[in-house]
Order: structure tokens, then C-alpha cells, then sequence
């Protein structure tokens, strides 16, 4: 099974300031503010949903199809996702925008600063992805540009290409009707426990409805595990990973849709899908940064087997590459 990975692709540049904001802004003067903060830390971290997404899959051993727009800046990190298994021959490169872009600063207080810079991901919406008829087996269609998201999502269904839907960080810019059309004959519809509530809440579609219009709807709950719904089954309902410690949330939703499709293209129970979702996600969870976790065969069968039992572990190691 071949999987196609759309989204954003972007860095991310943190950088930490000693002191405090609040310190330096003057409420009489806001109208006039000019600032410059002197940091002592600089950390750029490769991301995005799309990348974070091949990346793990490509971690896991598959050979994921990245989609998507980037600049000129993109020849490093282009390297980086190749050296970790991923198909970049499908990421375009902009002739005159940069790769999207994250800079943000944290105070002393964890306050925080941001700007993102959408750049060539802007371009996305002009992407034809009617070459993959034939080549990708399934499409996953995650957070971006918004109207790359719909023009994907029309023309997966007009090529009859099964799609995963990922509106994720978008759900707060789309309205109903937009996530209606996102998210209705998906394969698979993922996301967060907030995140499915806000979807049925902007869709008007109760719990029951919206798991009649998708195939199968992945719901991850942090630290309470997973759940699996399809229309006519009993829930599938996957515990979390044991003793985990953790340090960035960032991108560890991401791990968690990488091992999901991995264990589905591997030809596993919706079952093993979750509880490898489960254990990649914490692989990222444990580490600063998005796609700076390692996937190892001895490591994930110890840690499988400690949360899930012997038979997963061999079942879901026996896959991996």
C-alpha cells in the first residue's frame, strides 16, 4: 500500500529571551512599539504536518509520497526527510516564495511571541494530484493552506483516490460547511478529542451521523489512549502507552497518524493500527522536536510488549523495516 501525504511543510525557529515581555511593553506606548529582544538560544526544528507525517512513515519503513510546495531553502531538509525514507520527488519547489516558516520567541514567563509565514504553501492550492491516479493508494489530506485542503479533497473523490482526513489546526479557520466537504467518504477521519467535538459541533452532524459518513474515525485521547469507530461495530478502544515521560507535545499527534497508516498498509487489525499509533506518538512525545525521535525494531517490540503484550509486539515488529 502506498500512501500519498499532503499538508503543510515548514520550520519552526524558537528562540528563548531572559527576561519578560511584560517588563518591556508600556501601556501608554503600545500604539507606537518598537522592540527588539537580544535572545541566548536559537533551536530550528524541521515540521509541519505533512513532513512529520512521511517522516514517521518513512521511519517505520514504508516509502511515503510527500506532496506539497516549498522554496528554494527547502535543499537541506529535502535531504534529511530522503535519509529517513520519504519520496520528495512530488514537493514542488516555488519560484518566488520561501519554505513556510514558524519564528516565535518565549519569555522568561513562557510568554510567547510568534509569526508564521505561510510563503509557498500558499501555493499549494494550485496542486494537481491527478498523477497519483495509480500510484498512491491512499491519499491523507492534512492541515494547510484551506482551499488546498477542499481542491485535494474534490479531486480525490473525481479520481476515486481513498483519502484520510486531517483537518486538525484548521478546524478553527474552516466553517461547517467547508469541514462538511473535508470530511464526508473519507477512509479514514483523524483527530483529537477537542478536535472531534468541534467537528461535529460545526457540522451539526452528531457523534452516530458523523461516523456513517467516514469509513473509520480515529479519535486520539492523550493520555487515556485511542478510540476506533465504525458504522455497525463496537468501538475499538486501545489503552495508552506505560511509563512514558514527556517533554514536546509538538507533532506527536502527527506520530501518531504515521504508525496508524503504517500498521493499515501493513494489513493489521484497526486494533494493532492504534496501539502502534499509540507507541510512535509517544516516541516523539519523549523528545524536543517533531521528527528527532528514533524508531528501533528491539526498542519498539520492548515497549510494545510492556504496554500491549507479547503477541502485539510480534505481530507489529514483524512489519518493520
Amino acid at each position: 500500500m502506498r500512501i500519498a501525504v499532503t499538508g503543510s511543510i515548514a520550520t519552526d525557529h524558537l528562540m528563548t529571551f531572559p527576561g519578560r515581555f511584560a517588563e518591556q511593553l508600556l501601556a501608554d506606548k503600545l500604539d507606537k512599539i518598537s522592540l527588539s529582544f537580544l535572545v541566548d538560544g536559537l533551536e530550528i526544528r524541521r515540521g509541519g504536518v505533512a513532513a512529520n507525517i512521511a517522516f514517521g512513515l518513512g521511519c517505520l519503513g514504508l516509502s511515503p509520497m510527500l506532496v506539497g510546495t516549498v522554496g528554494r531553502d527547502f535543499g537541506e531538509y529535502r535531504a534529511w526527510l530522503e535519509e529517513h525514507g520519504v519520496d520528495t520527488g512530488r514537493v514542488r519547489e516555488s519560484e518566488v516564495n520561501q519554505t513556510a516558516r514558524f519564528v516565535g520567541t518565549t519569555d522568561a514567563d513562557h510568554s510567547q511571541i510568534a509569526s508564521f509565514y505561510p510563503g509557498a504553501m500558499a501555493e499549494d492550492a494550485d496542486l494537481d494530484i491527478a498523477g497519483l491516479a495509480g500510484q498512491a493508494d491512499l491519499v491523507l489530506i492534512g492541515a494547510g493552506n484551506p482551499g488546498a485542503m477542499l481542491s485535494l479533497t474534490s479531486q480525490c473523490g473525481a479520481l476515486g483516490l481513498p483519502f484520510a482526513a486531517d483537518t486538525s489546526q484548521q478546524l478553527a479557520t474552516l466553517d461547517g460547511d467547508q469541514i462538511r466537504q473535508l470530511v464526508a467518504g473519507a477512509a479514514y477521519l483523524f483527530s483529537n478529542e477537542y478536535e472531534a467535538s468541534l467537528t461535529e459541533h460545526k457540522t451539526g452532524w452528531s457523534a452516530t451521523e458523523l461516523i456513517g459518513q467516514v469509513g473509520t474515525r480515529i479519535t486520539t485521547l492523550g493520555s487515556e489512549g485511542a478510540r476506533v469507530d465504525r458504522a455497525g461495530d463496537e468501538p475499538v478502544l486501545v489503552g495508552p502507552v506505560k511509563d512514558v515521560t514527556p517533554l514536546d507535545p509538538t507533532g506527536s499527534g502527527d506520530a501518531f497518524r504515521a504508525g496508524f497508516l503504517a500498521a493499515v498498509a501493513w494489513g493489521l487489525s484497526l486494533e494493532r493500527a492504534a496501539q502502534l499509533g499509540n507507541l510512535v506518538a509517544v516516541q516523539a512525545l519523549e523528545v524536543a522536536g517533531p521528527q528527532e525521535y528514533w524508531l528501533t525494531r528491539d526498542g519498539l517490540a520492548a515497549r510494545c510488549s510492556a504496554s500491549y503484550g507479547p503477541a502485539a509486539a510480534d505481530e507489529i515488529v514483524a512489519h518493520q523495516r
